[in-house]
């Protein structure tokens, strides 16, 4: 049976992907298992809060979209381009909510570090949900659903990233990141005399850090969909990638702080980070 050039460039695109996602879907597992201990302490002990729903639906939800991934790479699709089209908005949608969830945290962090200004923090929301709408409807998220020809053996959908205005909702993330990094700045700048104690130099740390991320990330994005080779780098989905990192650095950095503040608090040592709608076991964010 005489194989084509178009079948061997789609299986060994399909190769690629699912060794990136059962590599993503190991890391994942490992993080879970290296955090166990803190994760559960912080399960169990922290009263139900906002930030605590807001915890469990970031750090669970990246697995979904990992998992629907591998079955859109390895599941019998190849017949069916409908069912291409829906698994492919359904880790849209998840990976929307899971970037959504991750920005909230540090929004909420910029925004204790403002002193609770509420005018900020309603600008930042609202920039924030400009965006997502911006991703949703510009289609930036939603890559291709190109089923393979149903004569083909390779099971599965293809995935790439689409149209030109790809790049577009990565680039308004880039600038969302980078004002938020900037009101980090001013703030230290501003305060770097007079604000003492270990909780704020973490969370500052945290905040800069993790700017630094998803700026890094968001150019990623903005850049791979305008290079020659964009057909074959979008195999990679690089939009996925900035949403796992994200999530594994929003939950991770919320357990450190976390813990530390519950260390702080144990030894008298109180430094008070107060965020909104938390309790006195669930300051931190």
């Amino acid at each position: 049976m005489e194989v084509s050039a178009d079948n061997v460039t789609a299986a060994r695109s399909l190769q690629v992907f699912v060794y990136l996602y059962f590599s993503m879907a190991t890391f994942w597992v490992y993080d879970y298992i290296c955090s166990f201990d803190e994760e559960w302490t912080y399960l169990l002990r922290s009263r139900w809060s906002k930030v605590k729903v807001l915890f469990i639906t970031t750090r669970y939800i990246t697995f979904s979209i990992i998992i629907v991934n591998l079955y859109l790479a390895v599941a019998p699709l190849n017949e069916d381009n409908n069912k291409c089209e829906i698994s492919i908005n359904i880790i849209t949608f998840l990976s929307v909510i899971s970037l959504t969830c991750s920005e909230c945290f540090f929004i909420l962090r910029t925004y204790a570090l403002w002193k609770k200004n509420r005018i900020l923090l309603i600008s930042m929301l609202f920039t924030l949900f400009a965006v997502i709408l911006s991703a949703v409807f510009i289609n930036g998220f939603t890559a291709t659903a190109t089923s393979y020809p149903t004569a083909s053996a390779i099971p599965g959908c293809q995935r790439s990233s689409g149209s030109s205005a790809f790049f577009v909702p990565f680039t308004l993330f880039f600038v969302f990141q980078l004002v938020l990094v900037s009101l980090t700045l001013v703030c230290v700048i501003q305060s770097w005399r007079s604000a003492k104690g270990t909780l704020y130099t973490v969370l500052v740390k945290h905040n800069i850090f993790y700017y630094a991320c998803g700026l890094l990330l968001s150019a990623v994005n903005v850049i791979v969909p305008l290079l020659p080779l964009s057909d074959t780098l979008s195999y990679f989905i690089p939009e996925d990638f900035e949403v796992f990192i994200l999530a594994i650095l929003a939950t991770r950095m919320h357990l450190h702080l976390w813990h530390l503040d519950q260390h702080v608090h144990s030894s008298d040592a109180v430094v008070w980070i107060s965020m909104p709608n938390m309790s006195s076991e669930d300051r931190t964010v």
